[in-house]
């Protein structure tokens, strides 16, 4: 199948779902990967964006989706996207307690770090709809301010799932997550080289991938099993059972707070809004000021 068409199926179907989990955190079967549900309008606008940006530079319609993300009219596309974000954190409405965001009791944030205000993604590359989120996550993410640190945190629904998660974590102890984050999910959701919840990847699949960006196929492997990646993943585990993840991409402001919303720029909206509240409370931006540059 054509690639370019392949991601337009793509994002006809993150358009109307998200990928959300089955059971609860405590009873995940590991056997049993969660299945996609309609709960979700968001990759309609990373679509629309996309396509904004790439007439407005002369691009084909679906060239800044399909591209790498190094690709310029991919990442202008993003980067409007993320600005008219912003823009839109100012300007609406304050967000509802219940309605656009949920308070999680006694929560925490995932690893403190010197006072900053902490942004969570709790992702899963098989997920069509955070590869459908990732390039205006990553474009977001690149404004945020000097005091505002975000942190990727896969997800556990079992199965492949975490298989990937132990992926994850490995690339990040060798330096590898810049390098590799978004290619996987180009790799699986538009190259299909990698099957995500299509088939079983192995270890070695997965490893292999790695190697074209520089790991040790075997180390990389060998690292997947370890007990120190064991020790991440149930520290995400336990990130996600006190935060009440039920499915992704879901975004945790501080530990405090898990974003709702209906759209991408919806959820972008409250979580800008959100991050302001923290950094006032910091002594930072004053509070419902924009977070971005």
């Amino acid at each position: 199948m054509n690639k370019r068409l392949t991601f337009l199926l793509l994002a006809m179907l993150a358009a109307t779902t998200a990928c959300n989990r089955q059971a609860a955190p405590a009873a995940t079967d590991a056997s049993t990967p969660p299945s996609t549900t309609a709960t979700d309008t968001a990759a309609a606008d990373a679509a629309a964006a996309a396509a904004a940006a790439a007439a407005a530079s002369g691009a084909p319609a679906d060239s800044a989706a399909t591209a790498p993300a190094q690709d310029p009219a991919a990442v202008a596309a993003a980067d409007a996207a993320a600005s008219a974000a912003l823009d839109a954190a100012a300007q609406g409405p304050a967000p509802v307690a219940g309605t656009d965001y949920i308070e999680i009791k006694g929560g925490q944030p995932f690893d403190p770090l010197n006072g900053k205000v902490e942004v969570v993604e709790v992702f899963g590359y098989v997920c069509p709809a955070c590869a459908g989120f990732q390039p205006l996550i990553s474009a977001w993410k690149r404004k945020l301010p000097a005091d505002v640190r975000f942190t990727y945190v896969p997800a556990l629904f079992g199965g492949v799932w975490d298989r990937y998660a132990r992926a994850y974590y490995t690339s990040e102890s060798m330096g590898l997550v810049e390098k590799t984050h978004d290619a996987l999910y180009h790799a699986i959701h538009i190259e299909q080289s990698l099957k995500g919840e299509r088939g079983q990847d192995s270890d070695a699949d997965i490893a292999n991938f790695y190697a074209k960006y520089g790991a040790n196929a075997q180390q990389f492997a060998s690292t997947m099993a370890s007990f120190t990646v064991d020790a991440k993943l149930n520290k995400a585990k336990q990130f996600a059972m006190r935060s009440g993840i039920e499915g992704t991409p879901t975004l945790v402001i501080d530990g405090k707070y898990r974003v709702k919303g209906t759209s991408y720029d919806d959820i972008f909206r409250i979580a800008n809004q959100l991050i302001a509240r923290e950094r006032a409370a910091r002594g930072g931006a004053p509070q419902g000021a924009p977070t971005g540059n």
